[in-house]
């Protein structure tokens, strides 16, 4: 059995359009994260070009993850283990991390993890300073792919309890962004604009669905879609933004709290690329009688560092992977629920 102390992970992550590579020591300290973002390049598009994405990755993941290692100021002999996300993702993007993963760990004699790209999202908290929220919790997952929500009662321990029925929040921010205009990514732009606009300017519809802690923004996009048709006169873009943001915003944060009343906790942790978003953040720390934990924004969006803290978890376990580890491109984690067990 490896020693769980002093464990250098390298790991990868390549799932969607950013390379990133990390050196984490035991699953908490980040050695480095370096991310080479694709964003220029899939911007004219109004989105991301899986192929574009896929050989950008090639061309810059030996780049990525040799400046990872220098930033660490560690040597190949130094590591522990190869971790690399495997799915859910983009499996051309998926593929390259993949196979670069295993060529370093079968050339060097080097353990292997597979990774869940969720996972990782939710382990991001664990790269926080300080002590790791303690078990149980929830943990919001909100990016551009996923809009889900479990119950953390430990280490790889998960319970779904629920998750987007059809756009996740991320995609409504980047499709809505791409109907005003505005570029890609679509969120950190409308959530710009949203600060000098009136969020009451226009009445989007919300999915609150009360019987249920699934999410919904199919409608409120299509809603954006119609408005825009037949604007009213003296409602800025930036009112648009604001009005269509606290829509999202609402259904995320009533869907929280809806959780935090049904299983009796008190303690949420969000992660994901829309927890960077800054209105989320003000909201989640605004609910009454929590505990909020929020990662910083680097650690919120894709990135290597996260793989790392999640790739820690099966190594104490001693669980890896071999040379068979192929990628896929949905990897659901966690059993939904079936009954109510009080936290």
């Amino acid at each position: 059995m490896m020693s769980a102390n002093n464990c250098l992970i390298l790991a990868i992550d390549t799932s969607c359009d950013d390379t990133s590579a990390a050196v984490v020591r035991d699953g908490r300290d980040v050695l480095s994260n370096v991310v080479s973002n694709q964003s220029a390049l899939h911007g004219k598009y109004g989105g991301i070009v899986p192929e574009i994405a896929s050989r950008r990755h090639m061309e810059q993941i030996w780049v990525v993850v040799s400046e990872a290692m220098q930033q660490a100021h560690v040597g190949i002999g130094d590591i522990s283990a190869v971790a690399v996300c495997h799915g859910p993702g983009l499996i051309g993007s998926l593929i390259v991390g993949c196979a670069f993963a295993k060529s370093v760990a079968y050339a060097h004699g080097l353990a292997l993890i597979g990774v869940n790209h969720l996972e990782g999202h939710i382990c991001s908290v664990n790269l926080m300073e300080g002590a790791p929220p303690g078990f149980p919790y929830i943990s919001l997952v909100v990016s551009g792919g996923h809009t889900s929500m479990y119950r953390v009662d430990g280490d790889a321990m998960y319970t779904l309890l629920g998750a987007t029925r059809d756009d996740a929040a991320g995609e409504a921010y980047d499709k809505v962004a791409r109907m005003l205009g505005l570029g890609y990514p679509g969120g950190p732009i409308v959530d710009a604009l949203a600060k000098n606009g009136n969020p009451k300017a226009i009445n989007f519809p919300r999915a609150y669905m009360p019987d249920s802690l699934d999410f919904s923004f199919s409608g409120l996009k299509t809603s954006v879609m119609n408005y825009l048709k037949t604007p009213k006169a003296g409602v800025s873009v930036e009112d648009i933004c604001a009005s269509f943001q606290a829509a999202v915003i609402d259904c995320l944060l009533r869907k929280v709290q809806q959780a935090l009343n049904s299983e009796g906790g008190s303690v949420v942790a969000i992660a994901g690329g829309v927890a960077a978003n800054d209105a989320l953040r003000a909201g989640i720390r605004g609910l009454s009688g929590i505990e909020a934990i929020i990662p910083p924004k680097p650690l919120c969006t894709d990135n290597a560092a996260m793989i790392g803290a999640a790739a820690y978890i099966s190594f104490k376990k001693g669980e890896f992977a071999d040379l068979t580890l192929n990628p896929k491109a949905y990897i659901p984690i966690g059993q939904e629920k079936k009954k109510k067990e009080p936290l």
